[in-house]
C-alpha cells in the first residue's frame, strides 16, 4: 500500500509539470556513483575522518549520528536535516562546497543527526518499521525526543557544555519544538542558525502540502484505515526509477520538474549531475504524520502540536485544541535565513515568526531572488550566497 501511494504521488506530480531546462556546466566534484553510497561511505571516499554514533531516546528511539571529528576541544556544530531527508543533506554536493565538509575544512567538530524514521535511524528498543505503532509520531517528537538525546550525547562526547545548531527546514522546526518545550536546552545553544525555517505554515506555496491541507481529514482517515504510518518510504526499487528518471542526459529532467512543484524553480542554480544522487538519497523516511502535522498548520495558522482530534485531544493535552507553542521561551541566539523563492519556508511565514523570537540576532534575506527551498543544500552558489556567512558567524561568535 504504501509503495503504490507512494508511485500515485509521483506520477501525479510529473503529470502536473512542464519541462524544465537543464544546468549548465558542471560545478561539484561528484559522480553517480554517489547515489549508492551511504554517509559514511561518502566521507570516507572523499578522505575525510568519519565516525558513527548511536544514542537511544527516552521513548526508545535509536538514533544513529554521523561525526566528522576535529582535534579535542574544538567547537562542536551540530548539522539536523530536514523532512524527508537526512545527514546526507550535508554532503551531497562533495567537498569544497557542502556545509559539513567547508566546516570541517575550518577546524570544527561537526556531528549530523539522523531523525527517527529516516534510513539512519529506523531501531527501536521494542518496536520494528513494519509496526504501525513505530511510525505515530510528528516533528514534535524529533524536536522533544530526538534533538535533546543527540545534543546531550554530543556535547557529552565531546566533553563540551555548548554547541552551534544549524538546521535545514524540518531540522529548525524540530529545535523550536525542542527550545520552546524544554527551555533549558537552550543553555547549551552557542547560536542557532535557521536555514529555510519552518514554524508557520500558513503562506505554503507547495502544491503537494496544498493538497494534503486541503483533503488532510480525508487523508488522515485513509492512513489510519490502511495502516500508512510511513510516507515516501525509501526503497532500491524506487531509486532505480528515480535513477532513469533523473538521469543528467534527459534533456527534459523530471525529477528536476517535480522538485520545482516542490520547492521554487530555480534551474540557474542546478546541477544536473547532483539531481540522481539526490534522488538517491531522498526520500530517506518520515512518517506521514510529520507531513500532516505540516498540513494542519495551513488550516489552522497556528505554530502547535499535533491535532488528534477533539476527544484524543482531551486524552493527550487535557484540552480539545492542540496547545501552541510559546516561542517566547526560544531563548538561544537565531539567525534566520529565508528565500523569496522557497515555496515551503513561505518569506511571509518566517518573518511572522521573527518577530515573536526574543532572542533574534538577524532575519536575513537570501540576495538572489530565486532561491528556493533546496537551494539551501544544492545550489551551484550556495557557498558564496550562504554558507561562507554562516561560518563566518560562527567564528565572530567564538571571538
Amino acid at each position: 500500500m504504501e509503495q503504490l501511494l507512494t508511485l500515485v504521488l509521483i506520477i501525479v506530480l510529473i503529470g502536473s509539470t512542464r519541462a524544465a531546462p537543464p544546468g549548465g556546466t558542471r560545478t561539484f566534484q561528484v559522480d553517480n556513483t554517489d547515489a549508492r553510497l551511504t554517509v559514511p561511505q561518502l566521507i570516507t571516499k572523499y578522505d575525510y575522518p568519519v565516525e558513527v554514533h548511536h544514542t537511544t531516546t527516552e521513548d526508545g528511539y535509536m538514533l544513529e549520528l554521523h561525526r566528522i571529528p576535529s582535534s579535542p576541544g574544538s567547537p562542536v556544530v551540530f548539522l539536523m536535516h530536514g523532512l524527508l531527508c537526512s545527514s546526507a543533506d550535508w554532503i551531497l554536493i562533495g567537498p569544497g562546497n557542502g556545509l559539513a565538509y567547508l566546516l570541517a575544512d575550518q577546524g570544527y567538530d561537526v556531528w549530523m543527526g539522523n531523525a527517527r524514521g529516516n534510513r539512519y535511524s529506523r531501531r527501536h528498543t521494542t518496536l520494528t518499521p513494519n509496526m504501525h505503532a513505530f511510525w505515530q509520531f510528528s516533528w514534535h517528537e524529533i524536536g522533544y525526543y530526538d534533538l535533546p538525546s543527540m545534543i546531550d550525547y554530543a556535547l557529552t562526547k565531546t566533553n563540551q557544555s555548548k554547541l552551534h545548531y544549524i538546521g535545514h527546514s524540518q531540522g529548525t522546526t524540530a529545535f523550536f519544538v525542542m527550545a520552546s518545550t524544554q527551555p533549558e536546552y537552550n543553555e547549551k545553544i552557542q547560536m542557532m542558525q535557521a536555514l529555510a525555517p519552518v514554524a508557520f505554515t500558513e503562506n505554503i506555496r507547495s502544491p503537494l502540502l496544498q493538497v494534503m491541507s486541503r483533503f488532510q481529514n480525508t487523508l488522515t482517515a485513509l492512513f489510519e484505515t490502511f495502516g500508512v504510518g510511513e510516507f515516501l518510504p525509501s526503497s532500491s526499487i524506487l531509486q532505480e526509477i528515480a535513477q532513469l528518471l533523473c538521469s543528467k542526459d534527459v534533456v527534459s529532467n523530471l525529477c528536476l520538474n517535480v522538485i520545482f512543484q516542490l520547492t521554487g524553480a530555480d534551474p540557474n542554480q542546478i546541477d544536473v549531475q547532483i539531481v540522481p544522487i539526490l534522488v538517491g538519497h531522498s526520500p530517506a523516511g518520515a512518517s506521514t504524520k510529520q507531513v500532516v502535522h505540516f498540513a494542519q498548520g495551513m488550516r489552522t495558522h497556528q505554530f502547535q502540536r499535533y491535532d488528534h482530534g477533539k476527544i484524543k485531544n482531551l486524552v493527550m493535552y487535557g484540552v480539545p485544541q492542540p496547545p501552541v507553542y510559546n516561542v517566547s521561551d526560544i531563548t538561544a541566539p537565531i539567525v534566520l535565513y529565508y528565500g523569496l523563492n522557497d515555496y515551503l519556508a513561505e518569506p511571509m511565514d518566517v518573518i511572522k515568526f521573527s518577530g515573536m523570537v526574543p532572542n533574534l540576532e538577524e532575519c536575513k534575506q537570501v540576495e538572489l531572488r530565486s532561491f528556493n527551498h533546496l537551494d539551501f543544500l544544492i545550489a551551484k552558489d550556495v557557498k558564496s550566497l550562504l554558507y561562507d556567512e554562516v561560518i563566518e558567524r560562527i567564528k565572530k561568535w567564538k571571538t
